[in-house]
């Protein structure tokens, strides 16, 4: 198996609002190898950002680590670092941006409209590098160059605003390349911007991280947008991974009855004529305790014991597991619907 540069082992995290505590994470356990694209897959309020926010000491401040570990390896012949433990900003300062940065869905929110983009990148190179100003000018160009963007050199002294939203998106991602860090969060780095661009940022991520020798967590809603890029792929649900393995073991040969509902809601299966499928219900409230499996209620395919023992992980392959009843052989046979069967037979991706 490729080495591991970050673990994570029954993670709880919990938010108290108006008197009320919120259960955002439940007991999540992964693993982030080196050198690869993880992409975190669920519907909006699943906890993807919450997750991977914890790995940065970004949580706000009602925000908090109950339970579990996570372990950060870093760089070679470096000691690993128990994130949970770490509790003053000096300390996560250390980590976050030249161990572990993070890509914004909205460049915008991340640019400071009265610098220019030049100055900004600098700012990154200068804080995470030991280099002078004008070495730092001439990385910051370079970087310039390794995101895409045309004439460096004339773009250095321009404007967050004189730019267009996937060149900002260039622009963010550049910072983060400068801050030098072994591992790259990309939360909904696409959301904004039309189709076409889509493409080009996510073929950008993946030139990027063999270039700067980076591990990349790629947050999104959209199973569609990971099919070309991810190495592998989790699929998160109310706080908790369900399922997880290659890139093909979630496109080809999902287990999960979440896993084939998302498959089922992609455009690129619908049929003309037809309305596109859309998951029924809404998500649990996690302002209370969830017994059995959380996907359950909406799961028009759940057996009895789904409402009464959240199921552990079954493992489907050496690369692939997901906490699904189903899975038991003592199950009954369900087949998945006939657009998961359309996917493993046409090959869509």
């Amino acid at each position: 198996m490729p080495e591991k540069i970050l673990t994570v082992e029954d993670l709880e995290i919990k938010f108290e609002l108006r008197g009320k505590t919120l259960h955002a994470i439940r007991g999540i356990s992964m693993e982030l190898h080196r050198g690869e694209i993880l992409a975190i897959v669920g519907e909006s309020g699943s906890g993807k950002s919450v997750f991977t926010k914890s790995f940065m000491g970004l949580l706000d401040q009602n925000g908090h680590v109950t339970a579990g570990k996570a372990t950060y390896y870093g760089a070679d012949n470096k000691e690993p670092v128990e994130l949970t433990s770490l509790k003053k900003e000096k300390e996560w300062l250390k980590i976050r941006g030249h161990e572990i940065a993070m890509i914004m869905q909205d460049p915008m929110t991340s640019l400071s409209p009265l610098k220019t983009i030049g100055v900004q990148i600098m700012e990154a190179v200068l804080l995470h590098q030991n280099v002078n100003r004008a070495e730092a000018k001439a990385r910051t160009l370079q970087y310039l160059a390794d995101v895409g963007i045309s004439e460096p050199e004339k773009r250095f002294s321009q404007y967050p605003h004189e730019f267009s939203g996937g060149m900002r998106q260039r622009v963010v991602i550049a910072i983060a390349i400068a801050c030098n860090p072994q591992i790259l969060i990309c939360d909904e780095p696409t959301t904004a911007l039309d189709v076409t661009i889509q493409a080009q940022i996510l073929d950008l991520i993946k030139e990027l991280r063999h270039k700067y020798h980076l591990s990349v967590i790629l947050i999104t809603h959209d199973l569609g947008v990971v099919a070309n890029i991810a190495d592998r792929v989790a699929v998160m649900y109310a706080g908790d991974i369900i399922e997880i393995g290659t890139g093909e073991d979630i496109f080809y040969d999902a287990r999960h009855p979440y896993t084939w509902a998302l498959l089922s809601s992609l455009p690129q299966v619908g049929v003309k004529g037809t309305d596109l499928f859309s998951i029924p219900g809404t998500p649990p409230n996690l302002f209370t305790e969830i017994k059995g499996d959380a996907f359950a209620p909406r799961n028009p395919q759940a057996l009895k014991i789904d409402f009464i023992k959240q199921p552990p992980y079954f493992d489907v392959s050496p690369t692939h597991k997901a906490k699904t009843w189903l899975l038991d052989k003592r199950a009954p046979k369900v087949e998945p619907p006939s657009v998961v069967e359309k996917i493993r037979n046409g090959g869509l991706f």
